[in-house]
This record gives C-alpha cells, structure tokens and sequence, in this order.
C-alpha cells in the first residue's frame, strides 16, 4: 500500500452518495456489510479492551439502539461478544422503542436474542447497574441536532453509569452535544466521515476497513486516513544482493548534558528503523557510556559548548562525513543554549541531504536558514512556534516541508501536490493509532528516530517515511498498552513491539 492509496474521509453527504452507489437497494448486500461491520467492531473493541484489563469472561454489555443500521451493527457486536463469551451477558435498550426498528436492525436484534437465550435482556435496568462496554449505536451519520428529548434521556442515563469500555459506532451519538455519548473509543466504519475530526466526544478513533475503496470511485477529499497497510512493505524479504549500505546512512546530531537521553532513545529507535548504518554526533563525555550501551552506532565525540550543548567549532566533525549520509537528524536532547542554536543554523545552511529537525531544532530561525529538503516533528506547542497563527496546511505550503504534527490524532501533510492528490490539492494523513500511553517523555524522541533512519532508507520520499514512522510508532504503541497496560510502563518498551507489528503478530 502507498501513502497515495489511503483512504478518503468524506463528509456525510458523500457518505450518503457512496453507499447508495454501492448497495443500490441491494438488501442482502447491505445485510452483508453490517454484519461485517458488527463482527470487525466486536474484534476491535476486544482488542482495545486489553489496555484495561480486557472483557471478563462474565462481562456485561450495554447496548444503546437507535432506529437503523448503526443499531444493527451494535447489536451484531453484541451478539459475536456473547457468541465467544459463553458467561457473558447483554442489555439492550432501544432509545425509541423496538416498533420503530428499521428491517436489518430488526434481524440483527432477532440473531442477538437468539444466540444468548436467557443472557439478554431489554429495557433500563433500576438503580445503577455497572458494565464492562456500553456499545452506543443510537444514531448514524445521518443525525441532525438537536437531541430528541427520549435520545437524550437515554444517553444521559448511560454517560452516568459505571462502565469500563464506552465505544460508540461510526460516530458518537449527538456529537458534542451536552448530552450526547461520551466515548473512550468511536469505530468509524468502513468510512471516516468528517464530523468525527475534533469532535470531543469521539474519545479515540478507529478506523475499521470495510473494503469500501477497493475500487477506485469518485470521491475525492483533502483528508486522509492512514492504515497498517502503509507497513507491508517492511514485512517483506529483502534482495539477497544487498550490503549495509543500500539500506542507507543516517546522520544523528543531538544531546547535551543537560538532556543526555533524548538523543540515545532517537538512536535505538533509528537502529530498530532497519536503516543500515547510523553515526552519531553527541557530547563528548557522553561517548563512552552510549558507545557500551549501543556498539551497533558509530559515536563521534563533539566537543562541548559551556552550557553542556555541541560546540560551533565541532562542525567540521560532521562537513568530513556529510559526503557518506543520506539522511540527517538534528536536535533531540541539544538544548537551546545560544552557541547551539547558532551551530544549528549553521549546519541546516550548508547540508544537502534530506533532513529532519525535531525538538530543540524546531525553531523558525533554523527552518529559515534550511537548504535540504525538511521533515518537521512538532507537538501542539512547538508546532505554534514555527509557525504562528498558520494552519497546518498553510505552514507546509510556506515552508516546502514534510511536517508531522503529533497529537492525539497525529497529522502528516507535505508541502506542495501530495502523491495521488489531482491537480494541486494538499493532503493531510491523519493517523489514528497510538493514545494515552505515548503521553510521556522521549515518545517524541522515538518517533523522530524511527523516521530519521526511515529517511535515510528513502530520502527521495519523505511523505513516506514520515507516515510509515508514524503508523509504525501508533502501532507500537497500541501493542504496549494492551500488554502491559498504560500506566506502568516506559517509553523505551515501545522499541520492543516494533518487530512483532511488522509481522502481524500483535
């Protein structure tokens, strides 16, 4: 899969147009899509679970029920939840009764009852009863506000109970409305439709892919979704005639006294990139204790500046080598002392090869004084830093660079034309792996190795690499946190889930 085949997200108007094209009123191959809507979402939230614990063999389901098929594929969910869990249970409660139930929703409510004979049960319970997953499938998107007021009687009555997984399907009901669903998790299925960018109540987003772009059709949009596909390439065996260095050479400019470890998680997350060799310019009383802990970098001493920071005069260190890299990275762990930023400015003037500036490097000063062609790693602060009251789109348009603008839900856009985009449009690829886990120190510093020594392997594609990193990194991410939770773990731990999401065994 290439970044140019990733799926669109559309609004819900061209939602509307796609599924009436492809089902045309076809009533058995609408059936077929829910029930593989409900099964993936069933899958899905299994699988998210596990970053609390996972569902108990004796766990409970809420399942909220609108009209149409939003409700079918909660209750589809439902049923394949039972269908694995024989001790499990589910309420239903349908916001407008069972009467108004559309056909497919009705088969689905028939299935679910059928498959857990006396574990299901229909209507509000008394008091508070607690759950392990409340599946809200009130409303599609085909919802308008305000809330009706039995919708929103319902919905309150559900935000307030004690539950442990709260996943709403496709969108969250009422979308940001005071009383709308208040998900942990919103499984779009199939599509992303645009309400669910920004929207507060959406909690995590997923993507579940239906195989609804398959073929090629005529929607078109300026956003998005990055997939695991983008990795398969990766998985791959690579040529026999191969040596280390066809696998590219990465450069590594970074750390201080102050901030020694930024730099060293940047270069074993590079290592781990499959890049096929990487040297490192760091302080040079940091040397010998990085060179025992990674043998497999080449370390250069850099001599140091007063504050602790690399000197102006160690330039020349990295000028004999430049001939030998095809990819830089500058700036985890340097510091902002006044003789670095000045190095900084000075190396980003005189390199050619692609190069990617993180932390203390993401300054508008060095980004102006740039020749090679950028890539950016922000977070929300630093990315107000470089580029002021500018959007994402607009900065990337200004500044030529590949910027990857890290957040709950990360953003990739590449200055000018993207791949696959038609005539002149910007893209921006949104990554929807990853979450709370990765809100520590160093993930930045992390990403930013993992897509350095990406780079360095594909230096003419730097839209590539920085969307390959990323998913690669969410991914990583969301594999920690469903095997040791998102608490009590370190950021180094992402490095060792790398390996087994290449191989799909995560």
């Amino acid at each position: 899969m290439s970044v140019s085949a990733s799926p669109p997200i559309l609004t819900c108007e061209q939602t509307r147009a796609l599924e009436e094209r492809r089902f045309r009123g076809n009533e058995a191959a609408e059936w077929q899509a829910m029930r593989s809507a409900g099964e993936a979402l069933a899958a899905a939230v299994l699988r998210d679970s596990e970053e609390c614990g996972g569902f108990p063999a004796a766990g409970r389901v809420l399942v909220l029920v609108g009209k149409g098929h939003n409700g079918g594929d909660a209750l589809i969910a439902a049923r394949e939840i039972l269908r694995r869990f024989p001790g499990a249970q589910a309420a239903v409660v349908f916001a407008f009764g069972e009467r108004p139930l559309r056909p497919l929703a009705q088969r689905a409510w028939r299935e679910l009852a059928e498959t857990g004979q006396g574990r299901v049960a229909s209507g509000r319970a008394e008091g508070q009863p607690s759950f392990d997953l409340s599946l809200d499938g009130v409303f599609g998107f085909q919802f308008r506000p305000p809330l009706p007021p039995e919708a929103a009687r319902v919905l309150r009555w559900a935000n307030a109970l004690p539950v442990r997984v709260r996943a709403a399907v496709d969108l969250p009901s009422g979308l940001d409305e005071a009383d709308g669903f208040r998900a942990d998790f919103t499984y779009a299925t199939g599509i992303v439709k645009t309400p669910l960018l920004g929207c507060r109540n959406a909690g995590r987003i997923r993507y579940l892919d239906l195989g609804f772009f398959d073929e090629a059709g005529p929607e078109t949009s300026a956003d998005c979704v990055l997939g695991s596909g983008l990795l398969a390439p990766l998985a791959g065996l690579r040529p026999a005639a191969t040596d280390k260095r066809t696998f590219g050479h990465l450069l590594v400019v970074g750390g201080s006294l102050g901030y020694p470890g930024a730099v060293l998680m940047a270069v074993k997350a590079a290592l781990r990139s499959g890049v096929g060799l990487l040297t490192a310019f760091v302080p040079a009383s940091l040397v010998p204790a990085y060179a025992a802990a990674v043998p497999e970098a080449m370390w250069v001493a850099w001599p140091e500046a007063r504050g602790g920071g690399l000197a102006l005069r160690g330039k020349s260190l990295l000028q004999k080598r430049l001939e030998r890299g095809t990819a830089l990275l500058m700036g985890p762990g340097m510091g902002r002392e006044r003789e670095t930023l000045a190095l900084m400015k000075a190396i980003v003037k005189t390199v050619a090869i692609p190069t990617l500036l993180d932390a203390d490097a993401l300054q508008p000063e060095v980004i102006k004084a740039a020749r090679p062609p950028l890539v950016l790693t922000p977070h929300a602060g630093e990315f107000i830093r470089i580029a002021g009251k500018a959007d994402l789109r607009t900065f990337v348009v200004k500044s030529g660079a590949a910027v990857v603008k890290k957040g709950p839900v990360t953003e990739v856009a590449l200055g000018g034309a993207s791949p696959g985009a038609g005539s002149g449009q910007l893209l921006v690829y949104h990554s929807f792996f990853g979450g709370p886990v990765l809100a520590r120190g160093g993930s930045g510093d992390v990403l930013a190795g993992l897509v350095g020594g990406l780079l360095a392997q594909t230096p003419d594609d730097r839209l590539l690499a920085a969307c390959r990193g990323v998913v690669w990194h969410g991914l990583a991410a969301d594999a920690l946190a469903r095997a040791r939770g998102q608490v009590a773990v370190t950021t180094t731990q992402l490095l060792d889930y790398l390996p087994a999401v290449l191989r799909g065994q995560l």
